[in-house]
């Protein structure tokens, strides 16, 4: 018995070759479809595994890396070093305030005790055409100071700048009170401050004598800060204004009614205080002057201003008119450091402002580090000089 499929492929059988094609003609297409749908899924899934499964590799960046550039730092700006502000000396600043004494320079008081310890000193006119001194304290401390004296009108302008301390032995009463109304605190040995003392190796009135320690250790809460910076220094000493534009010279001389104190310029001496070598060494008369301890009085820097002086219509116990040294205004000065002058101009602009230096070019004068005296010179029977 035959199956269909003979039937189909036998010789003779032409219905069945007809039927056979027919077949294979209708199933070609539908094999066509499963292939371009098989590729199509095939090709999704590749996609899909290329695109979820795989990460993309991270692009090159060796060809454009920046080369690396070491640049130097910043320099760190180094603070300035501190400086005593009467002195403008380097050093570590102590916590206390300045304390001026007023020093007598009468025949009879020399030699006095405690001025080669002065960070500044004023020299100024008194009753009979001499002079005493208001010396102020702050980077060192005298053990003992004296002779101490009375207290002047000027002295309230002197030291009001400092808002510290003013010693003194008395005064009279309108004098005391400016002290006061300046806003300094009031040491005076008339009022039995502690601190004061007499001496036995001198008669009165020259006698008074004071103990630096013990005077500053009665500071109240209001007048124990450091003073202000009054004059201004250079802070190398070749820099001052009378060592870049001054006149070289060997002696300035200064004269009052009665006393004529001179200043000869040596450079080998040592002001002290850490500053350069060479200063001012004080004479009166033509005599060195010097401590009690046998030192010179020496100066850094030494100021000359001339003022105007008025009559307080006060009388003195000799029955002497009472000077004032007028110190707010302006008028010409004399700068002399490191062994040269400098012509110049002062002014104080109120009784609490410190006085302020000027140049002739208008430029604010500086100092050399250093102690500096400060010569009150009237215009009128005054005079000073230098060669």
């Amino acid at each position: 018995m035959s199956t269909p499929t003979d039937r189909a492929t036998t010789p003779g059988g032409g219905r069945g070759r007809a039927i056979a094609r027919e077949t294979l003609r209708r199933r070609r297409p539908r094999r066509g479809r499963l292939t371009t749908a098989v590729l199509a899924s095939a090709l999704l899934a590749l996609a899909a595994c290329t695109s979820q499964g795989e990460p993309e590799p991270a692009p090159s960046t060796t060809a454009s890396a920046a080369p690396s550039v070491s640049l130097p730092g910043k320099p760190v700006p180094q603070p300035l070093p501190a400086r005593w502000p009467l002195t403008g000396v380097a050093g570590e600043i102590q916590e206390r305030p300045a304390l001026s004494v007023k020093v007598e320079n009468s025949a009879a008081a020399r030699p006095q005790t405690g001025l080669e310890d002065a960070d500044v000193v004023w020299e100024e006119l008194v009753e009979g055409g001499i002079t005493r001194f208001n010396a102020v304290y702050h980077s060192v401390v005298p053990g003992e100071v004296g002779p101490i004296r009375s207290v002047r009108p000027m002295d309230a302008a002197i030291a009001a700048p400092l808002g510290g301390l003013m010693a003194f032995s008395g005064g009279q009463v309108p004098f005391v009170q400016q002290i006061r109304d300046a806003g300094l605190q009031v040491l005076s040995n008339d009022e039995g401050v502690a601190g004061m003392y007499r001496v036995g190796f001198r008669r009165a009135p020259h006698n008074v004598y004071g103990s630096g320690p013990d005077l500053l250790a009665q500071a109240d809460a209001d007048h124990s800060a450091p003073p202000p910076q009054q004059l201004v220094y250079a802070w190398h000493p070749a820099r001052a204004s009378a060592v870049l534009k001054g006149t070289l010279v060997s002696v300035v001389d200064v004269s009052f009614p009665r006393t004529a104190p001179g200043w000869t310029w040596d450079g080998a001496a040592d002001p002290g205080r850490g500053g350069p070598a060479g200063a001012w060494v004080r004479d009166d008369n033509g005599v060195v002057q010097t401590s009690a301890a046998g030192a010179r009085l020496l100066a850094t820097n030494v100021v000359v201003l001339r003022v105007q002086v008025v009559d307080t219509g006060s009388r003195d116990p000799a029955g002497n008119p009472v000077p004032e040294t007028v110190l707010t205004g302006e008028g010409d000065a004399v700068v002399a450091s490191g062994g040269k002058v400098l012509e110049a101009r002062w002014s104080k602009a109120a009784t609490a402002d410190p006085v302020v230096l000027t140049d002739p070019d208008g430029g604010q004068v500086t100092l050399v580090p250093g102690t500096t005296w400060i010569e009150l010179v009237p215009v009128n029977g005054g005079a000073v000089s230098w060669q």
